[in-house]
């Protein structure tokens, strides 16, 4: 997870716009390797969900989230300039951390808090 330096803050999983011309799988892949240098590998989807009170740092009001698990993955995990911090975390870590307001309720949704 990623504690992010920039609105929305707070720790997050990896994630961003789909690009035009993109695949939600095609940005899953890209997003998580720019935000951690992981390669997804293989991966499945557990949510499709548009989040209307969810806003991010371009002005959007409300997002179309696919929300996919990573089953697979290689690669070393590199911090770069959009986190304070970038760390693997255990459920119980994640219990402790301020959450990014979409990612707590993502993982209030998934029974993980």
């Amino acid at each position: 997870m990623l504690d992010r330096k920039s609105f929305p803050l707070g720790w997050a999983c990896p994630a961003g716009h789909i690009e035009e011309g993109e695949t939600p799988e095609e940005a899953l892949v890209r997003e998580v390797e720019e935000e951690t240098g992981i390669r997804v590998l293989e991966y499945k989807l557990l949510f499709h969900e548009f989040v209307a009170w969810n806003e991010c740092k371009r002005g959007a009001k409300g997002h179309d989230w696919f929300l996919f698990e990573a089953t697979k993955w290689g690669g070393e995990a590199i911090k770069n300039g959009e986190s304070k911090n970038l760390q693997w975390l255990s459920i119980e870590e994640i219990k402790t951390k301020q959450l990014e307001e979409v990612w707590k309720y993502w993982f209030e949704k998934l029974k993980i808090i």
